[in-house]
């Protein structure tokens, strides 16, 4: 995968200027979990697909994830100064450089899918860029973060509903998106892409809950980003809603539901159940 991206951004590309793949390098390359990759490929791989079939996709999922991270950071959003323990894209490049750093991955990341899948039929790609689109557009991810936005200060007064429809599209959405589309590429037919799209569902929401958990719970040092920003700016939370125990509890009941998606796939979920084991598994 990283070499994959290597080869999509380029350190420069005369004669644009060089400023802006800077930039870009700065976020996407800084490391992090790559569970999103890591999903497009194990789904693929699933229903009968392989690595080089799904790359692309799995290479623009954190495109788009990484766009996000860094519009999520600027000071009118999240304001956070660190991420992935490093300085923020904004903090480095300034406001103005992070803003168009983001948008150029969320548009080279379709051009990616189209352009470098191989071995794939024409329609299986048109769909995958269609969701794709959908699910990273105001339906999906940006109607997650506006939510969010828009929640922020209520704290414990934001209603459980509008909290899971925070996770479920802000984070959620581009889980999902790596899943089902990672399947797509890889052969699925509808009703295994219903299938995988239940899993993607439950994982997504326990992501973002065991999110709150550890924001509660761990140090910025652990994180690799600011801790405790969801107390201090009293945003809506399970940990606040439901508290810890229960959070958790939660989280874990929702591994195991999609787990169960997965059962008719036998050993050949191994990987995919494994992801999700570490969903709830992680530190950070």
């Amino acid at each position: 995968v990283e070499k994959a991206w290597n080869k999509a951004s380029p350190a420069e590309k005369p004669p644009h200027p060089k400023i802006i793949f800077d930039a870009i390098r700065h976020s996407l390359l800084a490391g992090g979990k790559r569970l999103r990759p890591a999903l497009v490929i194990a789904a693929a791989e699933m229903v009968g697909g392989t690595q080089e079939q799904a790359m692309p996709t799995a290479c623009a999922l954190e495109m788009i994830h990484t766009m996000s991270l860094i519009h999520d950071d600027l000071p009118s959003m999240d304001n956070d100064d660190f991420r992935r323990g490093r300085p923020t894209c904004h903090k480095v490049y300034g406001e103005d450089i992070a803003i168009l750093a983001g948008d150029a991955l969320l548009a080279q990341s379709f051009a990616l899918i189209a352009e470098e899948t191989k071995g794939v039929p024409a329609d299986r790609i048109l769909k995958v860029i269609s969701n794709l689109g959908t699910l990273s557009g105001a339906e999906g991810l940006v109607g997650g973060q506006v939510m969010d936005m828009q929640s922020e200060g209520l704290g414990g007064n934001v209603e459980l509903a509008t909290l899971e429809y925070i996770h479920a599209h802000k984070t959620g959405a581009l889980l999902e998106a790596a899943v089902v589309n990672g399947a797509c590429v890889g052969g699925a037919s509808d009703e295994e892409l219903e299938v995988l799209k239940r899993f993607a569902q439950k994982i997504g929401l326990a992501f973002q809950i065991i999110d709150d958990v550890l924001d509660a719970t761990m140090s910025g040092e652990q994180l690799g980003k600011t801790a405790g920003k969801d107390e201090a700016v009293s945003k809506a939370t399970y940990v606040k809603l439901l508290g810890l125990e229960k959070s958790r509890e939660t989280a874990d009941t929702l591994i195991r539901e999609a787990k169960a998606e997965l059962d008719v796939y036998g050993e050949k979920a191994i990987p995919l159940l494994a992801l999700a084991d570490f969903i709830t598994s992680r530190q950070n």
